[in-house]
């Protein structure tokens, strides 16, 4: 029989925003003891007044609970249950202490007060226009918010990334849920089309709804560009992929795909005799990279022919440093061309044939231009030419909706040179080439070994592999770098052969290999290594110089997990748990190192970004950040943290553009479809003064010997040869 539970919420236990899951202590009228309740709500906050109809359980570990089946909340209207509503971070800036001023003052009327009298604020003592105004906003905003949550969840769709919605569409939210829950998918960070389609269906749209084959196609190609770096996929593979995730016929998904084919939603051109499907910003960026690199490709050079011979002692003279034979070569196809890639692996000498090529340049009058795709790339190039490296984003003008630097406003400059480049992406390079004022010239350089771009395409493979550009490669390794086990492994790992680890009982070298039979294992001997072992031998900061790159994220070996036990050993919770807050399934804590998953270009960081959390306040609901390489912290909102991640374990793929003192890479057997050599190529190559491979003997084996990594669909490299 159905029984009725109501009173005042006096805790939170436990709140799931994915789900609404909730635990809560209420004082019910008539109950000498709090009451704990198991129910479901959008939304919950100490002081609340709760409703609840269920039954009473007795479990075997906690007791007498009510489980409820329907539970609602409604605001408190008692003096102490209002100042728990109201100071329990309901509102950023009030925290308990001014809530009960608030209470004091104006009594049960407050709610009614913030909302329709807000100008009486002004009244207690501290607060003046500007603080009553954000008062009032702050109001607005989380009521604005709590409905739409409540429309989420009785939509069937998680209340977590309410805060996000509001933010994206306003007070428009719930209209344009209704109007095309897909358009969710498409606008906000963390929704996936599985989510928006939930939403539709309660919505009440019918399955073979033309806007849902239409979202269908379009997340499906979306997943092959954003997950396995396509520009495009072949139509029937395409199909093949929307039918699957629509459960829908093919044919359906095939009549709506010729309709927006003809509304130009997407672009269909035979590439090497293959029907391939692009969205139109991709296919748009191919054609203009391609277009672009012809026409720096034919252009003259900047200055009449040099004497290379000539050129390669003048250079020597100002570094001081003697070149190698092909770094000579090498010289000589950079000086004599508009658009040009240099490439080469790690100890050849990129960065000392760049340092000479830079001065014979400047010593021509040529303005130079230096970028890089990260900002810790463009650091490292800063420090190792001495001259100004930005990302290309800032150097582009990224205002948010576009880049403000383009064919109608170039870059200034004469040579511009792009660092890292094999972490360049169709649109990023694109934009970059569309900014080249008419008399520039272009360096591309970058070690095409290591793992492609994270976004879509192959833009330095296919500029090598095209032809049409002249490419300087280095593969001499320098004396002095091949006494270094993270070069020499490096080389040896990039030619197919198992890496020489130093002696366990070693005190000196850079590269240690330690073997370990079982996953479980590897991850116990990386803790030991990160948080014990490296820092008592080599005096390093488990925190700040230890940087451990794995393949994946899930499993024993992933970076969830061991960001879990790193946590744990190197920063553990302290007394009362004030400085942390716990938000989209992580604790994040002052003094964890965090990374950027996503661009932000309001707060100027970017994916991959890392840095360390120097405050949680939980009055006014923040966060702050002190990100490498910038000047001020970064604030998040609460509601923002689906934006970090943990750091003290990232994914290789992450680490791109990046180098740290020491690296410490597990590899594992369950992380078997993921390891390919320039996955492990790119992992060693991170490392700047130590390198340590964990590994199970098959796993190393695995990531040594596999290179069949499935070929990116892009019609880059046909495009530059055809022309």
């Amino acid at each position: 029989m159905s029984e009725a539970v109501s009173g005042s919420i006096e805790r939170v236990t436990f709140f799931n925003a994915d789900n609404g899951f909730a635990i809560l202590r209420v004082a019910a009228p008539g109950r000498r003891e709090l009451a704990t309740v198991l129910c479901h709500l959008p939304t919950v906050q100490p002081g609340e007044w709760l409703e609840a109809q269920g039954e009473w359980q007795r479990d075997r570990d906690h007791g007498l609970q009510f489980k409820a089946s329907e539970a609602r909340t409604v605001p408190p209207h008692s003096h102490e249950g209002l100042v728990r509503f109201l100071g329990g971070g309901l509102i950023k800036g009030v925290g308990p202490v001014f809530a009960r001023k608030l209470v004091a003052k104006f009594g049960e009327k407050i709610l009614d007060v913030i909302e329709h009298e807000s100008g009486r604020l002004e009244d207690i003592p501290g607060v003046g226009p500007e603080r009553r105004r954000r008062i009032k906003a702050a109001w607005t905003e989380q009521r604005q918010v709590r409905d739409i949550m409540l429309f989420l969840y009785q939509h069937g769709a998680s209340t977590a990334r309410a805060q996000r919605i509001y933010k994206t569409y306003g007070e428009q939210a719930v209209e344009v849920v209704q109007r095309d829950p897909y358009q969710l998918a498409r606008d906000i960070h963390g929704i996936g089309f599985r989510t928006a389609d939930g939403i539709a269906a309660k919505l009440g749209l019918r399955s073979d709804a033309p806007v849902r084959l239409a979202a269908g196609l379009r997340h499906a190609l979306r997943e092959a560009s954003a997950g396995e770096g396509h520009a495009a996929l072949p139509r029937a593979e395409l199909l093949a992929a929307a039918a699957q995730l629509l459960d829908a016929p093919e044919l359906a998904c095939a009549r709506e795909l010729e309709a927006c084919l003809q509304r130009r939603e997407f672009v269909l051109e035979q590439i090497a005799g293959e029907p391939l499907v692009f969205l139109p910003p991709l296919h748009a960026a191919e054609r203009g990279i391609a277009e672009r690199v012809r026409r720096l490709a034919a252009a003259p050079r900047l200055w009449p022919e040099l004497d290379a011979a000539a050129a390669a002692a003048q250079a020597e003279r100002e570094t001081g440093r003697t070149l190698s034979p092909s770094q000579r070569a090498a010289l000589g196809i950079l000086l004599g061309a508009r658009l040009a890639v240099l490439t080469g692996g790690p100890g050849v000498g990129k960065t000392t044939l760049l340092d000479a090529w830079l001065r014979l340049v400047a010593a021509r009058g040529a303005r130079v231009v230096l970028a890089a795709p990260t900002g810790r790339a463009a650091q490292r190039l800063n420090q190792a030419t001495g001259q100004p490296a930005a990302t290309l984003h800032r150097l582009l003008e990224w205002r948010g909706e576009g880049f403000e630097r383009h064919e109608g406003r170039p870059l200034e400059g004469d040579i511009f040179v792009v660092d890292e480049s094999s972490m360049l992406d169709l649109p990023l390079a694109h934009a970059f080439l569309r900014a080249i004022p008419p008399e520039g010239a272009v360096l591309f350089v970058g070690d095409v070994d290591q793992l492609p771009s994270v976004g879509p395409g192959l833009v330095l493979r296919s500029l090598i592999d095209s032809g049409a550009v002249p490419v300087a490669r280095l593969t001499e390794i320098f004396r002095q770098a091949a006494e270094s086990g993270i070069v020499t492994n490096a080389h040896r790992i990039n030619s197919g052969e198992l890496p020489i680890g130093a002696t366990k009982d070693a005190t000196s070298g850079d590269f240690f290999l330690i073997e370990r039979a079982e996953s479980a294992e590897v991850a116990a001997t990386v803790e030991e290594v990160v948080a014990r072992r490296l820092p008592a031998r080599f005096g390093l900061d488990p925190r700040r110089d230890i940087q451990v790159l794995a393949p994946m994220n899930r499993g024993v070996c992933g970076t969830r997990e061991l960001n879990r036990r790193l946590q744990a050993v190197l920063n553990p919770p302290r007394e009362g748990g004030l400085d942390e807050v716990e938000r989209f399934g992580w604790t994040f804590r002052t003094g964890d190192r965090v990374i950027q998953l996503q661009n932000n270009y309001d707060k100027e960081v970017f994916n991959g970004d890392i840095g360390r959390i120097t405050r949680v306040e939980a009055d006014d609901r923040e966060l702050r950040v002190a990100f490498e390489g910038r000047e001020r912290e970064v604030v998040y909102d609460f509601n923002e943290l689906d934006e970090l991640g943990p750091a003290s374990a990232i994914t290789i793929h992450k680490s791109q553009g990046s180098e740290f003192a020491a690296v410490v890479i597990p590899l594992a057997a369950e992380q078997y479809l993921l390891l390919q050599r320039n996955l492990l190529y790119t992992a060693v190559t991170r490392g700047k003064r130590l390198v340590v491979v964990v590994a199970q003997r098959k796993a190393l084996r695995r990531a040594v010997s596999e290179t069949s990594a499935r070929t990116r669909r892009s019609g880059l490299l046909e495009r530059l040869r055809a022309e």
